[in-house]
C-alpha cells in the first residue's frame, strides 16, 4: 500500500508548503498518500473490529479514520497549511461525544508510531482515569506489563506535583501524575511499506487491550 513514493511526497510538501503547489500535485497526494491510506483503513477494518466492536475503521475521504490534510493554524505561529504527517485514527464509537481511548498510526519522515490510549483527556475523564488507578491498581499495573513487553512505552504530558487529593508516597504516584495515558511504539519507514503491514499492525494492537479496556473501564464505556 505504501511506499517510499509515498513519503517522497511529503518531502517535496515540506519544501513547497502552499496550497498552490498542492493544488498542482492534488492527483500526486491522491495516488501516493490519500489513496494507500484509505485502502490500509479498508483492509483494518477486520483486524479493528476483533479487537472490540466498539472501535471504527471508516475509510472515507472526509470525516472517517483518516484525518485531515489541513493544518488548524489559527492559534499557531507556523501559518503553513498542509500537515506533514499522515495520522489514522481507529475511535471509540463514542469518541465524537466523550473523551474515549482510541488506536492511531503516525506516518512521517521524521518519525513513525503505533498508539493507543487517551490523549489530553478533558479533567472529569482524567479524574476518572487517576480514581480507577487509585482503586483498582492491579489491572492498570497488568495492562502497563503487556505493554513493556512488547515494546510499547507509555508516553505524554506529566504534572511536576501530584494531583489534588493523592498523597505524594503513592505507590503509583508517577503514574497519577499523567495528564497522558498513550502508549507508542515506534516503527521504520520500512516496515511501514512492507506487504505485511496491515498484519503487523494487527498483531502489535493487539498488546493495546489491556490498556484500552483498562481506560474504558475506568470512563464507563463499553469495550
Amino acid at each position: 500500500m505504501y511506499s517510499q513514493q509515498s513519503f517522497n511526497f511529503l518531502s517535496q510538501l515540506a519544501d513547497n508548503n502552499n496550497r498552490e503547489w498542492f493544488k498542482q500535485h492534488q492527483q500526486t497526494y491522491e495516488d501516493l498518500v490519500r489513496t494507500p491510506t484509505l485502502k490500509f483503513i479498508e483492509a483494518m477494518q477486520g483486524p479493528i473490529l476483533s479487537l472490540s466492536p466498539r472501535l471504527t475503521a471508516v475509510p472515507k475521504k472526509v470525516g472517517g479514520s483518516m484525518m485531515r490534510p489541513q493544518r488548524d493554524s489559527r492559534f499557531s505561529k507556523d501559518k503553513s497549511p498542509y500537515k506533514l504527517n499522515v495520522g489514522i485514527q481507529f475511535r471509540h464509537f463514542q469518541a465524537k461525544d466523550v473523551h474515549a481511548p482510541g488506536i492511531y498510526l503516525h506516518l512521517a519522515n521524521d518519525g513513525c508510531f503505533l498508539a493507543a490510549g487517551i490523549w489530553h483527556p478533558e479533567s472529569k475523564a482524567l479524574n476518572a482515569i487517576r480514581h480507577c488507578i487509585d482503586e483498582n491498581p492491579n489491572g492498570y499495573k497488568k495492562a502497563s506489563v503487556q505493554l513493556a513487553a512488547a515494546g510499547f512505552e507509555l508516553s505524554g504530558d506529566r504534572l511536576i506535583r501530584p494531583p489534588r487529593g493523592f498523597d505524594k508516597d503513592h505507590p503509583f504516584i508517577e503514574e497519577l501524575k499523567r495528564k497522558d495515558f498513550i502508549a507508542i511504539k515506534p516503527v521504520t519507514i520500512e516496515q511501514v511499506c512492507a506487504d505485511d503491514f496491515v498484519n503487523f499492525c494487527s498483531e502489535e494492537f493487539k498488546h493495546t487491550i489491556g490498556l484500552m479496556g483498562y481506560l474504558c473501564f475506568a470512563l464507563d464505556l463499553d469495550f
